[in-house]
Protein backbone atom coordinates (compact mmCIF):
# COMPACT_ATOMS: atom_id res chain seq x y z
CA UNK A 1 0.00 0.00 0.00
CA UNK A 2 1.20 3.49 -0.85
CA UNK A 3 0.53 5.88 2.07
CA UNK A 4 0.26 9.65 1.60
CA UNK A 5 0.16 11.28 5.06
CA UNK A 6 -0.16 15.08 5.26
CA UNK A 7 -0.01 16.16 8.91
CA UNK A 8 3.80 16.04 8.92
CA UNK A 9 4.08 19.04 6.59
CA UNK A 10 2.99 22.63 7.32
CA UNK A 11 -0.18 23.58 5.43
CA UNK A 12 -3.65 24.99 6.01
CA UNK A 13 -4.85 21.38 6.24
CA UNK A 14 -3.43 21.24 9.77
CA UNK A 15 -5.84 24.00 10.81
CA UNK A 16 -8.82 21.94 9.67
CA UNK A 17 -7.48 18.87 11.49
CA UNK A 18 -6.93 20.84 14.70
CA UNK A 19 -10.46 22.28 14.59
CA UNK A 20 -12.21 18.92 14.18
CA UNK A 21 -10.27 17.64 17.21
CA UNK A 22 -11.01 20.67 19.41
CA UNK A 23 -13.73 19.83 21.97
CA UNK A 24 -15.02 23.40 21.95
CA UNK A 25 -15.20 23.82 18.17
CA UNK A 26 -16.84 20.38 17.95
CA UNK A 27 -19.92 21.86 19.63
CA UNK A 28 -20.83 23.41 16.27
CA UNK A 29 -21.92 20.48 14.02
CA UNK A 30 -22.09 22.66 10.91
CA UNK A 31 -18.49 23.78 11.34
CA UNK A 32 -17.40 20.21 12.06
CA UNK A 33 -19.04 18.94 8.86
CA UNK A 34 -17.58 21.80 6.82
CA UNK A 35 -14.07 21.09 8.11
CA UNK A 36 -14.44 17.43 7.17
CA UNK A 37 -15.58 18.56 3.72
CA UNK A 38 -12.57 20.87 3.39
CA UNK A 39 -10.22 18.05 4.36
CA UNK A 40 -11.90 15.96 1.66
CA UNK A 41 -11.32 18.75 -0.86
CA UNK A 42 -7.61 18.97 -0.03
CA UNK A 43 -7.11 15.20 -0.19
CA UNK A 44 -9.12 14.98 -3.43
CA UNK A 45 -6.84 17.58 -5.00
CA UNK A 46 -3.74 15.68 -3.87
CA UNK A 47 -5.17 12.40 -5.17
CA UNK A 48 -5.98 13.99 -8.52
CA UNK A 49 -2.26 14.35 -9.24
CA UNK A 50 -1.90 10.55 -9.41
CA UNK A 51 -4.65 9.95 -11.97
CA UNK A 52 -4.48 9.62 -15.75
CA UNK A 53 -4.75 12.66 -18.05
CA UNK A 54 -4.96 13.28 -21.78
CA UNK A 55 -4.62 16.41 -23.88
CA UNK A 56 -7.93 17.96 -24.87
CA UNK A 57 -8.64 21.02 -26.99
CA UNK A 58 -10.93 23.62 -25.43
CA UNK A 59 -12.59 26.29 -27.52
CA UNK A 60 -12.71 29.79 -26.02
CA UNK A 61 -14.50 32.90 -27.40
CA UNK A 62 -11.15 34.01 -28.86
CA UNK A 63 -9.47 30.79 -29.91
CA UNK A 64 -8.51 27.33 -28.68
CA UNK A 65 -6.35 26.03 -25.86
CA UNK A 66 -4.98 22.55 -25.22
CA UNK A 67 -5.37 21.35 -21.63
CA UNK A 68 -4.58 18.19 -19.71
CA UNK A 69 -7.88 16.75 -18.49
CA UNK A 70 -8.57 13.74 -16.29
CA UNK A 71 -10.00 10.83 -18.25
CA UNK A 72 -10.43 8.33 -15.43
CA UNK A 73 -13.84 6.89 -14.55
CA UNK A 74 -14.25 7.18 -10.77
CA UNK A 75 -16.64 5.52 -8.34
CA UNK A 76 -16.78 7.26 -4.99
CA UNK A 77 -17.94 4.89 -2.22
CA UNK A 78 -18.56 6.20 1.29
CA UNK A 79 -19.40 4.53 4.57
CA UNK A 80 -22.68 5.78 6.07
CA UNK A 81 -23.25 7.93 7.95
CA UNK A 82 -19.95 9.39 9.07
CA UNK A 83 -18.53 9.41 5.55
CA UNK A 84 -21.12 11.78 4.07
CA UNK A 85 -19.33 15.12 4.71
CA UNK A 86 -16.08 13.65 3.38
CA UNK A 87 -17.98 12.32 0.36
CA UNK A 88 -19.40 15.77 -0.39
CA UNK A 89 -15.97 17.39 -0.22
CA UNK A 90 -14.44 14.89 -2.64
CA UNK A 91 -17.44 14.90 -4.99
CA UNK A 92 -17.06 18.68 -5.32
CA UNK A 93 -13.75 18.05 -7.09
CA UNK A 94 -14.83 14.98 -9.08
CA UNK A 95 -18.32 16.04 -10.07
CA UNK A 96 -18.48 13.41 -12.85
CA UNK A 97 -17.86 10.51 -10.47
CA UNK A 98 -20.38 7.74 -9.93
CA UNK A 99 -21.47 7.18 -6.35
CA UNK A 100 -21.82 4.22 -4.03
CA UNK A 101 -22.88 3.99 -0.40
CA UNK A 102 -22.54 1.30 2.23
CA UNK A 103 -23.69 1.16 5.83
CA UNK A 104 -21.36 -0.44 8.36
CA UNK A 105 -21.62 -0.40 12.13
CA UNK A 106 -20.00 -2.01 15.13
CA UNK A 107 -21.97 -4.78 16.80
CA UNK A 108 -21.01 -5.87 20.34
CA UNK A 109 -22.76 -9.27 20.69
CA UNK A 110 -21.60 -9.84 24.27
CA UNK A 111 -21.84 -6.22 25.44
CA UNK A 112 -18.09 -6.08 25.96
CA UNK A 113 -15.16 -4.59 24.05
CA UNK A 114 -15.19 -7.28 21.36
CA UNK A 115 -17.12 -6.32 18.23
CA UNK A 116 -17.81 -7.25 14.64
CA UNK A 117 -18.59 -4.91 11.76
CA UNK A 118 -22.03 -5.47 10.24
CA UNK A 119 -22.86 -4.33 6.70
CA UNK A 120 -26.62 -3.72 6.24
CA UNK A 121 -27.08 -1.55 3.14
CA UNK A 122 -25.08 -1.40 -0.07
CA UNK A 123 -25.69 0.35 -3.39
CA UNK A 124 -23.03 0.69 -6.08
CA UNK A 125 -22.57 0.75 -9.86
CA UNK A 126 -20.35 -1.69 -11.76
CA UNK A 127 -16.67 -1.29 -10.80
CA UNK A 128 -14.86 -3.00 -13.67
CA UNK A 129 -11.98 -0.92 -15.08
CA UNK A 130 -12.86 2.08 -12.91
CA UNK A 131 -10.99 3.88 -10.13
CA UNK A 132 -12.62 3.00 -6.81
CA UNK A 133 -12.31 5.68 -4.14
CA UNK A 134 -13.30 4.47 -0.65
CA UNK A 135 -13.96 7.15 1.94
CA UNK A 136 -14.16 6.59 5.69
CA UNK A 137 -13.20 9.48 7.99
CA UNK A 138 -11.90 7.33 10.87
CA UNK A 139 -9.59 4.43 10.00
CA UNK A 140 -9.49 2.85 13.45
CA UNK A 141 -9.14 -0.96 13.36
CA UNK A 142 -9.43 -1.38 9.60
CA UNK A 143 -12.27 -3.91 9.99
CA UNK A 144 -14.84 -1.64 8.34
CA UNK A 145 -12.80 -1.16 5.19
CA UNK A 146 -12.04 -4.88 5.07
CA UNK A 147 -15.78 -5.68 5.13
CA UNK A 148 -16.50 -2.98 2.57
CA UNK A 149 -13.89 -4.49 0.25
CA UNK A 150 -15.50 -7.93 0.59
CA UNK A 151 -18.96 -6.48 -0.19
CA UNK A 152 -17.70 -4.71 -3.31
CA UNK A 153 -16.27 -7.86 -4.90
CA UNK A 154 -19.66 -8.79 -6.35
CA UNK A 155 -19.68 -5.55 -8.38
CA UNK A 156 -16.55 -6.18 -10.43
CA UNK A 157 -12.83 -5.56 -10.33
CA UNK A 158 -11.70 -1.92 -10.20
CA UNK A 159 -8.72 -0.69 -12.16
CA UNK A 160 -7.22 0.67 -8.94
CA UNK A 161 -8.31 1.47 -5.38
CA UNK A 162 -7.75 4.70 -3.47
CA UNK A 163 -8.75 5.21 0.19
CA UNK A 164 -9.37 8.69 1.57
CA UNK A 165 -9.51 9.07 5.35
CA UNK A 166 -9.20 11.89 7.86
CA UNK A 167 -7.59 10.24 10.91
CA UNK A 168 -6.24 6.74 11.28
CA UNK A 169 -4.36 4.59 13.77
CA UNK A 170 -1.10 2.83 13.05
CA UNK A 171 -2.69 -0.57 13.66
CA UNK A 172 -5.59 0.32 11.36
CA UNK A 173 -3.17 1.20 8.58
CA UNK A 174 -1.34 -2.09 9.12
CA UNK A 175 -4.63 -4.02 8.85
CA UNK A 176 -5.64 -2.30 5.63
CA UNK A 177 -2.20 -2.88 4.15
CA UNK A 178 -2.64 -6.64 4.69
CA UNK A 179 -6.05 -7.00 3.01
CA UNK A 180 -5.95 -4.48 0.14
CA UNK A 181 -4.01 -4.82 -3.12
CA UNK A 182 -0.39 -3.66 -2.96
CA UNK A 183 -0.97 -0.80 -5.41
CA UNK A 184 -3.76 0.71 -3.25
CA UNK A 185 -3.19 4.38 -2.38
CA UNK A 186 -4.16 5.72 1.06
CA UNK A 187 -4.62 9.48 1.31
CA UNK A 188 -4.86 10.40 4.98
CA UNK A 189 -4.73 13.70 6.83
CA UNK A 190 -3.31 12.41 10.14
CA UNK A 191 -2.19 9.19 11.84
CA UNK A 192 -2.41 8.68 15.62
CA UNK A 193 -0.52 6.17 17.74
CA UNK A 194 -3.06 4.24 19.77
CA UNK A 195 -6.50 2.63 20.04
CA UNK A 196 -8.63 2.14 23.12
CA UNK A 197 -9.72 -1.36 24.14
CA UNK A 198 -12.99 -0.63 22.28
CA UNK A 199 -11.15 0.28 19.10
CA UNK A 200 -11.38 4.08 19.21
CA UNK A 201 -8.46 6.23 18.07
CA UNK A 202 -6.43 8.16 20.68
CA UNK A 203 -6.27 11.15 20.71
CA UNK A 204 -8.57 11.01 17.68
CA UNK A 205 -11.65 13.21 17.85
CA UNK A 206 -14.53 11.07 19.10
CA UNK A 207 -17.40 9.72 17.00
CA UNK A 208 -17.38 11.50 13.61
CA UNK A 209 -20.94 10.45 12.81
CA UNK A 210 -22.33 11.76 16.11
CA UNK A 211 -20.39 15.01 15.80
CA UNK A 212 -21.73 15.54 12.30
CA UNK A 213 -25.36 14.51 12.73
CA UNK A 214 -26.13 14.07 16.43
CA UNK A 215 -25.95 11.17 18.86
CA UNK A 216 -27.68 7.89 17.97
CA UNK A 217 -29.56 5.55 20.28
Amino acid sequence: MIVHQFDQSPSILNTFIAEIRDVNIQKDPMRFRRNIERIGEVLAYEMSKSLGYTESEVKTPLGTKTSLLCTEKLVLCSVLRAGLPLHHGILGYFDGAENAFISAYRHHPNNDDAFEVIVKYFAAPALDDKILVLTDPMLATGKTLENVLDSLKSHGTPKQIHIISVIGSKSGLAKVEKVFPKDTHLWIAAVDEHLTSKGYIIPGLGDAGDLSYGEKL
